[in-house]
Order: structure tokens, then C-alpha cells, then sequence
């Protein structure tokens, strides 16, 4: 496949791409914050990582696809809308997985949470310093506009984590 046939499908299904995955990788990042945060087990973060990562990348790509199907004008039929939405999907389960792959790393004997953190954040510039291949951003600050909205949330999980944990009584398990 030639360099222009690559681009022309990449910036087709680009604002879909971008958006599950910052989705994905947020929304992950953050489950592992709060759980960090609550000072549950890893097995915590796995188990409901990984239920969120499919449950809610399913949910994203449908929501994608009936989003389009919504168009008062030129509305897609579902065979043409369906791309879209595995699209979101993909970007999201791919960009999900980066926080959780942390806790897979088998013998890491280091700080799981750090770890999670720095790849979360460094996936999170790179995606968002993507972008500027095919937008007029600058890739520096594509990335870190990126960075900066994803580390808000996970901060605002963590703290809720604790919040929550105080609240309940919880101290791990």
C-alpha cells in the first residue's frame, strides 16, 4: 500500500482513532488510579481493567456507530457507519491496554503505579504528537494538550480513590 493510500485511510477513520484512544487510555489509567488510591489489590486494577477495557470499547464503538446512523442528512446505512465504530473500538482497546501491561510484566519488581503512569503519559504525548502529521498542530503541543487532559483524570481518580476509601472504611484487601 503506497504512502498516499495509507494517509487518505488513516485521516478517513483519524477523529475515531484518536478519540478511542484517548478514551481508552484515560479511562484505563484512571481505574488503576482509584484502585492505586482505595490501596486495593493488582488483581483489582486487572479484573476491572480488563472489564472495562472490552465492555467499555464495545460500548464506544456502538456508540460511535449509532452516532452516525443519527445524521438527519446523508445518514450512513449501518454496513457504511460499522467502520467508524471498529475504529473507536480499536483505538481504545489498544491504547486501554498500555496502563494494565504494568501489571503484567512478569518478575517487575518496581512500582507497578509508576510504571503504569509513565506509560500512560508517554502514550498519551504520543498520541496526541500524532496527530500533528495530520493537522496543522504543532506535535509538541498536540502532545502535550493530550497529556496534560489524560494525567487530570487519572489525578482526579486517585483522589477520589482515597476519598472513597476513607469514606467506606476500606483499607485494601
Amino acid at each position: 500500500m503506497s504512502n498516499g493510500v495509507w494517509r487518505a485511510r488513516a485521516e478517513r477513520f483519524l477523529p475515531e482513532l484518536i478519540y478511542g484512544a484517548s478514551d481508552g487510555i484515560v479511562t484505563t489509567i484512571a481505574i488503576v488510579a482509584g484502585v492505586v488510591g482505595a490501596n486495593l489489590s493488582a488483581h483489582i486494577i486487572l479484573i476491572l481493567g480488563f472489564a472495562n477495557l472490552f465492555a467499555d470499547g464495545v460500548s464506544m464503538g456502538a456508540s460511535n456507530v449509532l452516532a452516525e446512523r443519527s445524521k438527519i442528512v446523508q445518514r450512513p446505512t449501518l454496513l457504511e457507519a460499522y467502520p467508524k465504530g471498529v475504529a473507536t473500538f480499536t483505538g481504545f482497546v489498544c491504547a486501554g491496554i498500555v496502563p494494565l501491561a504494568a501489571y503484567l510484566v512478569p518478575g517487575y519488581e518496581g512500582d507497578r503505579f509508576a510504571l503504569a503512569i509513565w506509560l500512560a503519559a508517554g502514550t498519551l504525548f504520543g498520541i496526541g504528537a500524532s496527530r500533528a502529521y495530520f493537522t496543522d498542530r504543532h506535535w509538541f503541543f498536540a502532545g502535550l494538550e493530550m497529556l496534560v487532559i489524560g494525567m487530570a483524570a487519572a489525578a482526579i481518580a486517585y483522589s477520589i480513590g482515597i476519598l472513597g476509601a476513607y469514606l467506606t472504611g476500606v483499607d485494601g484487601l
